[in-house]
């Protein structure tokens, strides 16, 4: 495959406030059935946005075939009739199920209307036939594929922390979505490395972009200026992105360095870049900062000014030497492909 030519400076024109999409919460407290007990995926995530009204949810369970077996689906029903866990990490009750399938409904809703899903349990790291790392069904890769099947090319960005192995499994081999991905490497689910570009048709249609440990504002926001682009050069009729708030500094489980105001700066080069964009959320762990980020990003699409700014982080000296090396192979591996 070749490179396609970059839109024009003209194409990339951000359109007038009027006539863009504003993009808006869809939530509704069934999400909150999915309990989990003391666990960082925990209903407490979204507890704290009881001021939220609900939004009336569409039944995701017609639309969950697209990517999931009818027998993971009742094997998932049946472990939350019980209040099993689905593997080491990943924990259910009675009311997972209703809350996940709706969690569905609402990406594809998103999908629908530009909006933020505010979703749990999360879905990126969930596999056509395994649940994996808190995630039941793969939210973004179901909407993500129903665009597919109607004829659309859909670019996934998932700025979540770890790997959305599962997303990365589902489209390796399709040229008709793209996945690209920024996460801390090494860490779950243990791979996503520079040399993981896809596979058949799909080869150079996944980017990976690991992150080492500490990697800090400086080195996010230049992923952003190096490998969106390739987004661009593919064209996508709609951005699907995997919004996980894991990478800030303060979260649970990971070693990034992100500011709050780093996710602004994604959502404004995303509303720059593209005219198509829905967002789900997946990780981000702190209750305090999670927020934050969330309506940090949120603004940036819109066009908004920062709600929630926080002060630029900087990344160590080998850290940046190691992000460098990175970089290079990156697209050494995908020169054949991309232009950059």
């Amino acid at each position: 495959m070749k490179a396609k030519a970059s839109p024009s400076e003209s194409e990339k024109e951000e359109l007038p406030l009027s006539t863009r999409q504003r993009m808006e919460l869809i939530y509704n407290r069934v999400f909150l059935e999915h309990d989990t007990g003391m666990h960082p995926e925990s209903k407490k995530r979204l507890q704290i946005f009881h001021d939220i009204p609900d939004t009336e949810l569409i039944d995701g369970l017609p639309f969950i075939e697209l990517i999931h077996s009818k027998n993971y689906i009742e094997k998932v029903k049946n472990a939350c009739k019980l209040g099993g866990h689905m593997d080491g990490d990943t924990a259910t009750s009675p009311g997972s199920f209703n809350a996940a399938q709706y969690a569905v409904g609402a990406t594809v809703m998103a999908a629908e209307r530009g909006g933020f899903a505010l979703v749990r349990p999360p879905g990126h790291h969930a596999h056509p036939q395994r649940a994996s790392g808190f995630c039941l069904f793969n939210n973004v890769a179901i909407a993500s594929q129903k665009l597919a099947k109607e004829g659309k090319r859909v670019a996934i960005i998932d700025f979540d922390g770890h790997l959305g192995d599962g997303t990365s499994a589902i489209f390796y081999d399709t040229d008709q979505v793209l996945y690209w991905s920024l996460h801390q490497y090494p860490a779950f689910p243990g791979h996503g490395f520079v040399d993981e570009i896809g596979a058949g048709k799909g080869k150079g249609y996944t980017v990976n972009i690991p992150l080492p440990p500490g990697s800090a504002d400086d080195i996010l926001e230049n992923t952003l200026k190096n490998f969106l682009p390739v987004v661009e050069q593919f064209q996508p009729d709609v951005v699907a992105v995997s919004a996980g708030f894991d990478a800030h500094q303060y979260d649970l489980l990971l070693d990034l360095k992100a500011s709050a105001s780093f996710f602004y700066t994604v959502g404004k080069e995303l509303r720059n870049r593209f005219d198509n964009i829905f967002a789900t959320l997946e990780g981000g762990y702190n209750v305090d900062e999670m927020p934050k980020c969330l309506y940090n990003f949120m603004a940036g699409v819109n066009g908004d000014p920062i709600p929630f700014p926080e002060e630029a982080t900087r990344s160590g000296m080998r850290v940046l030497e190691t992000f460098e090396i990175y970089m290079n192979s990156i697209m050494m591996h995908l020169k054949d492909y991309w232009k950059f």
